[in-house]
């Protein structure tokens, strides 16, 4: 198992998207499915001889043709990315950010389904996300959209939070005393018949 799916979700993707002005329900779970099918979550951040890095095993040659073919039309928007990138380790390894760097790989990667003039899709449409990831995400013959339909189902659509979360429990407490049983009224009067006040 990779990245626990609700912090992947709540602490990466959904905070680089509001962050980009690009957040949706749907761009977010295709980006997740995106997740699921390339990496498990992060499982793997580079998988034997292929080319593909980080959490959506995005290849060098593509991150380069986001900058110089798409980015470079969109200042603005460049300049966005570029902030959350590292400031030095940017100049001399780009391509590392995409594996140590989770909130620039998500934005490189959502940038890639721009680029394809994806801008939305709805949030349970798994079908057309799988079509989508298959038409404009995935490289090589070797996965089609089924894969991706099934990687959303066992790690997106059916995952219990708390199978790869830490499960906090109160520490036990001492038990409080037995509450005093109630004494009749006649019980009391008769103890406090042969008292007198002062």
């Amino acid at each position: 198992m990779g990245i626990c799916l609700d912090e992947l979700r709540l602490l990466v993707i959904r905070p680089t998207l509001k962050h980009l002005r690009a957040w949706s329900p749907g761009m977010e779970n295709l980006l997740l499915g995106t997740a699921a099918q390339e990496s498990q979550l992060g499982f793997h951040l580079k998988q034997g001889r292929r080319h593909g890095l980080g959490i959506y095993q995005i290849q060098p040659h593509t991150h380069r043709e986001i900058w110089d073919e798409f980015l470079i039309d969109h200042p603005a928007l460049a300049s966005k990315v570029r902030g959350l990138a590292s400031q030095r380790d940017f100049l001399d390894h780009p391509h590392s950010e995409l594996t140590t760097n989770l909130r620039y790989a998500t934005a490189i990667a959502w940038l890639i389904y721009r680029d394809a003039g994806v801008h939305k899709v709805r949030e349970c449409d798994v079908s057309t996300m799988a079509r989508l990831w298959h038409q404009h995400f995935h490289h090589g013959p070797s996965a089609s959209a089924r894969d991706f339909e099934c990687s959303y189902a066992r790690l997106v659509s059916s995952a219990d939070p708390t199978d790869s979360a830490p499960r906090y429990t109160a520490a036990a407490h001492p038990q409080s005393p037995p509450a005093p049983k109630s004494v009749p009224r006649a019980e009391l009067n008769a103890r406090h018949a042969g008292q007198t006040t002062v």
